[in-house]
């Protein structure tokens, strides 16, 4: 039997919980991307937006 790494466990699981919650909102009736990815930019950018806000 092959073993499988923690780190490899941690990307499954990241991967399902991301997909399960775009499966969520979609049943919900919201318009889903495909793409994961975008969602993180645009993250980033408000992320580093009030970050910028919080110093001044």
């Amino acid at each position: 039997m092959r073993t499988v790494s923690l780190e490899a466990k941690k990307a499954y699981a990241r991967k399902s919980r991301s997909s399960n919650y775009r499966a969520s909102l979609k049943l919900e009736g919201f318009t889903v991307s495909s793409s994961p990815s975008k969602t993180t930019s645009s993250k980033a950018k408000v992320l580093a937006k009030y970050a910028k806000t919080a110093k001044a």
